[in-house]
């Protein structure tokens, strides 16, 4: 009599990237924008130094004490998010293990994504050991913004594979859709860069005796706002010619959002530094960081293609 075969847990896993796939990665990009929102409230509250030490949180202890107060409370869960993002990324790469091979951007933006979280973790522990040097802190920022864009690469990816959409515009304008695609991935990177400056050189430090910036915060402001003015412009005119031409659907939603992206983070830009930074309107103004980076880098992605499937 013959024994039955063993059946192996890999061979459970799916065959095909479909909807469940794409919900792990529409887990990953909520996730990666929920922690950027989070240590925006870490540093606007002051609780940059909740936890002094890394990687425990204060001499012996991985955890916070009462004696340290709601600043610790509010930085410890800050890091508590870094095992939930490597959870959902490690769960992604089960997922897509069975067909690693016939869908090799899948996997390795997977990988990636994987990879880069204990480094953005590492580079967070920089910021603490450094007592929040400014410099450092964009660098943490700057890190978690390209997870946010990694992460939208995998939606779009996996979007496509279970959808059956089409991911490159077509059209005769095909080609200035491109360089739109790359100035608006170029426009926007600038202005979250110089961002960062403006935001070392801003009030909230994250902890009172943290080093800031000695620019002048007018100046700053007003170098920042130059490729947001040039990213506004490619939007704009994206957005009139993809309605123009025979550009994919999802090309044409992609700008719409982007245009409402742009235009809002751009209100809360004026409004928060006209208002003299209040703490609220700037952790909105965080949230419109995780959503330009999407969208923009949703709108490069369809424009130009250049990650393979």
């Amino acid at each position: 009599m013959t024994s039955p075969a063993v059946t192996r847990w890999t061979d459970r896993l799916p065959l095909s990237v479909g909807p469940g796939i794409h919900r792990l990665a529409i887990a990953s990009l909520v996730t990666q924008a929920i922690l950027i929102v989070s240590g925006g409230a870490v540093r606007l509250t002051g609780s940059g130094l909740g936890c002094s030490q890394w990687p425990n949180c204060m001499p012996g202890t991985m955890t916070p004490t009462p004696e340290m107060g709601i600043h610790g409370l509010i930085e410890f869960g800050n890091r508590l998010l870094t095992f939930v993002l490597a959870a959902v990324a490690l769960a992604m790469i089960v997922a897509i293990w069975r067909v690693r091979r016939t869908h090799r951007s899948i996997f390795w933006l997977s990988v990636a994504l994987l990879c880069f979280i204990p480094i953005q973790a590492v580079i967070g522990g920089i910021t603490v050991l450094t007592d929040l040097n400014p410099w450092v802190v964009s660098l943490h920022f700057l890190a978690s913004i390209a997870l946010v864009a990694v992460a939208t690469l995998l939606v779009n990816r996996t979007g496509r594979e279970s959808r059956g959409e089409a991911l490159v515009a077509s059209g005769p304008l095909t080609g200035t859709l491109r360089a739109l695609g790359w100035t608006v991935a170029v426009t926007s990177a600038l202005a979250l860069i110089l961002g960062t400056v403006v935001t070392g050189t801003g009030p909230h430090a994250g902890d009172p005796s943290s080093p800031r910036h000695g620019f002048n915060l007018y100046l700053v402001t007003r170098i920042h706002v130059v490729p947001v003015y040039l990213l506004v412009i490619a939007t704009l005119l994206g957005l009139y010619l993809v309605y123009r031409t025979r550009a994919a659907a999802a090309l044409k939603r992609g700008y719409l959002f982007l245009v409402l992206a742009v235009l809002a983070q751009a209100a809360i830009g004026y409004t928060q530094f006209f208002l003299g930074l209040p703490i609220g309107v700037v952790l909105l103004h965080m949230v419109g960081t995780a959503l330009l980076t999407a969208t923009a880098t949703n709108v490069w992605d369809r424009s130009t293609g250049v990650v393979p499937l």
